[in-house]
């Protein structure tokens, strides 16, 4: 039976936007971009609803521009979520076969998944992902599970995310209110990752960092599998409020003369002369040290990463092999890229949009990365299982147990 085309939406709740792709997968796995609805946010803040009206209203209006734009009507979504009570960590779940059984079977896996996923989490908290990192046998990593071989001991090593049940509830609230279903709910820098890295560059060593208008999201990939991933609640905004705090400058001035006039990369050579922002007519209305200007960029910005960094796992740095990828809005400052050289001592990459058609070149950006992401992630999903795993209806609104 010849597989048809499918269609998967992908919907972002940010900081600064909200923001909803529809991509066709088509039978040949390419993927085509068939709109995008984008609306400015408000009422949500460092990843997380605060205004539930408000933020109602947004997503209202990216789904009618979703719709316009891809002639699509629209019924279910993939959803992705962030926010600073997202944790991500490792385990692994060891089991021992019994007595006269030589020979690995599939239920020996399963009880050894089971022990991996079984971590203590605060009462407040579900579980979110449970990642397969890779199985053991005796001792001898195995990237497959090793069914049908000979063994004794059989361990399954697992990256667990998980995060606070009532405040994921409300961004599901907020889609089932338009309404629409959710097929899944996926943690934003594993979506991201999906964009932003090919297998080569996660057998490489890879850390992706998303750094949009209130939080940072990362992911980091070693031998090709995810290793750590999380979200700091830091981000372009707060580099903004800097720049209004030390120069008593507007918010809304102060965040046009960040991105129109300020350098994170810590050359002098950058931070030359006065800094000014033009009136219509073209006289300057504010002008600003751009030495201070860029002081201020550069600090939020090397704590931001720095804070990154103090997240990884001791000496995973050192094993980033193929670079770290920089998306989100933010990560277009300008000098960027050579202060995060500075900070992690690693070739630096924006990644390029992967085979993807239908695109214009300004949804190239880096700031669309999640959004896309979630697209990259479905595609994935049906490649592994003949349909999603449809997580809110199948379990009735807790986010366990997931097959990854």
């Amino acid at each position: 039976m010849a597989r048809r085309s499918k269609i998967h939406v992908g919907l972002e709740i940010g900081t600064s936007k909200v923001c909803m792709v529809v991509g066709e997968v088509k039978a040949d796995s390419a993927v085509k971009i068939l709109g995008i609805g984008e609306t400015k946010s408000a009422g949500v803040r460092k990843g997380e609803i605060y205004d539930y009206s408000q933020a109602r209203a947004c997503l209202k209006d990216a789904l009618a521009k979703a719709e316009d734009a891809s002639d699509v009507e629209i019924g279910s979504v993939f959803l992705a979520v962030t926010g600073s009570h997202i944790q991500g960590i490792n385990n692994r779940g060891t089991y021992r076969l019994p007595e006269g059984e030589k020979v690995v079977a599939p239920e020996h896996i399963e009880e050894a998944r089971t022990i991996a996923r079984e971590v203590q989490i605060p009462q407040d908290h579900v579980y979110l992902h449970p990642i397969i990192r890779n199985y053991w046998l005796d001792g001898l990593e195995h990237p497959t599970s090793p069914t049908g071989l000979f063994g004794k001991t059989v361990e399954a090593d697992f990256h667990i995310v998980h995060g606070i049940g009532s405040r994921l509830q409300n961004s599901i609230k907020l889609v089932r209110e338009m309404p629409l279903e959710v097929d899944d709910i996926v943690f934003s820098p594993i979506a991201t990752a999906r964009m932003a890295l090919e297998r080569d560059q996660r057998e490489g060593g890879a850390l992706v960092i998303d750094i949009g208008a209130g939080t940072t999201d990362y992911a980091l990939y070693l031998n090709g599998v995810i290793t750590a991933s999380g979200c700091i609640p830091v981000g372009g905004d707060h580099i903004t409020n800097d720049i209004h705090l030390v120069t008593d400058l507007p918010f809304s001035k102060a965040e046009r003369i960040k991105i129109q006039e300020g350098d994170a990369s810590g050359d002098p050579g950058r931070s030359v002369g006065t800094a000014r922002l033009t009136d219509d007519r073209g006289y300057a209305e504010v002008e600003v040290s751009r030495a201070t200007l860029n002081e201020i960029i550069r600090q939020r910005l090397e704590e931001t990463l720095q804070l990154v960094r103090k997240r990884l796992p001791q000496g995973s740095v050192e094993a980033i092999g193929s670079g770290i990828y920089l998306t989100g809005g933010t990560s277009l400052m300008r000098g960027f890229s050579e202060l995060a050289y500075d900070v992690f001592k690693r070739d630096i990459y924006r990644p390029e949009m992967p085979e993807i058609s239908g695109v214009r070149s300004s949804f190239k950006e880096p700031r669309y990365a999640t959004s896309i992401g979630l697209i990259r992630y479905a595609q994935i999903l049906d490649s592994e299982s003949s349909s999603p795993p449809g997580v809110l209806g199948k379990i009735g609104g807790m986010f366990w147990p997931f097959k990854r």
